[in-house]
């Protein structure tokens, strides 16, 4: 061990973290299970190891020095190595119960996540799995952070935003299934009528799109098609998106989960796109944290569960193409 390394423990790390987290003193405490004087006791005891000051007041407030930000960046780290040998031990004892933090983008909610909950309450009884919603930039740092220790993704092919770039450096990605993207178009419109529809078709259609952010592919397929696509409406909820299509309103690019996630509203329609426009979606997690048996247990069973929640989406688009096709036909025999 170094000099520098006896100076400070894993306690010293997880005092920073702490700190980090609740930006002051008595936050950090309450997050630690001690009293204010006695964190503040351990602070100054730390920075007297360290020959460095850790925290600095600002005002009311206080934050972390450099050194202490050295600490904090540190700590996710060290907390899964940890974590890694505890769980490794309790396996070796017998014990599985532990804690596993899941976050996760919202269509995997109503799909992916209750197969895993189901599947974990059946066979891994003693693991308990929390779960927060969000997007994946913000689940990619929950786990960069030590605020989740599996995060649930999907990136698009050549989206100039993919989370698992630059701000998963460091960090375990793996891609574990993928995700048709699928046309959303009014019942009876022109293009409905094959399983498979080109986005040159729809040039001069009125397109509902997502947020900003969040409309990254569909640009990026328009523009392989020969057009910019005229968005006359933004929303990131599916029903609304849905809600708009049937009416006329327009035509939206969705993922096959999301059209999953609940019965598809009455007048729409959902076809697929060539082949190859997906997402990916990927398992992120700090590097070794598969080495913690719960956390292992729970990836092994999200990644079924993906397959699982995919291939009955694509099983669901089948066979609703199918039906519309052949109401379709007998319709047109009927005239």
């Amino acid at each position: 061990m170094t000099d520098d390394a006896a100076d400070f423990d894993i306690h010293a790390v997880r005092i920073a973290k702490a700190v980090a987290d609740a930006g002051s003193l008595t936050g950090a405490a309450k997050l630690l299970g001690y009293s204010q004087p006695a964190i503040s006791q351990q602070v100054r005891r730390l920075e007297a190891r360290l020959g460095l000051p850790i925290v600095e007041r600002v005002g009311r407030r206080v934050r972390l020095t450099q050194a202490g930000r050295v600490l904090a960046r540190h700590a996710p780290a060290v907390t899964t190595a940890l974590d890694a040998a505890a769980g490794e031990l309790a396996a070796l004892r017998g014990l599985r119960a532990a804690t596993v933090r899941l976050v996760g983008f919202p269509s995997a909610t109503p799909t992916i996540l209750p197969r895993v909950l189901a599947r974990i309450a059946e066979a891994e009884p003693g693991i308990t799995v929390t779960y927060v919603e969000a997007e994946p930039p913000e689940a990619v740092a929950a786990v960069r952070e030590d605020r989740a220790d599996i995060a649930l993704t999907f990136a698009y092919p050549g989206d100039r935003a993919d989370p698992h770039r630059e701000s998963a450096r460091g960090l375990a990605v793996r891609r574990v299934g993928r995700d048709d993207l699928l046309v959303v178009l009014p019942a009876g419109h022109p293009a409905a009528g094959g399983a498979v529809v080109d986005a040159a078709a729809l040039a001069d259609e009125n397109w509902i799109a997502g947020c900003p952010r969040c409309r990254g592919h569909l640009l990026e397929l328009c523009e392989r098609a020969g057009f910019t696509p005229r968005i006359g409406f933004e929303t990131d909820n599916v029903v609304a998106v849905e809600g708009l299509v049937a009416q006329g309103i327009g035509v939206a690019m969705l993922p096959s989960l999301g059209v999953a996630s609940f019965p598809v509203l009455p007048g729409v329609v959902t076809r697929r796109l060539p082949r190859g426009e997906e997402r990916a979606i990927h398992l992120v997690t700090a590097r070794g944290a598969e080495r913690i048996p719960a956390v292992a247990a729970v990836l092994a069973m999200l990644e079924r569960a993906v397959a699982e929640s995919t291939a009955a989406a694509t099983k669901e688009t089948a066979a609703a193409t199918k039906s519309t096709a052949a109401a379709t036909k007998e319709t047109a025999a009927a005239n």
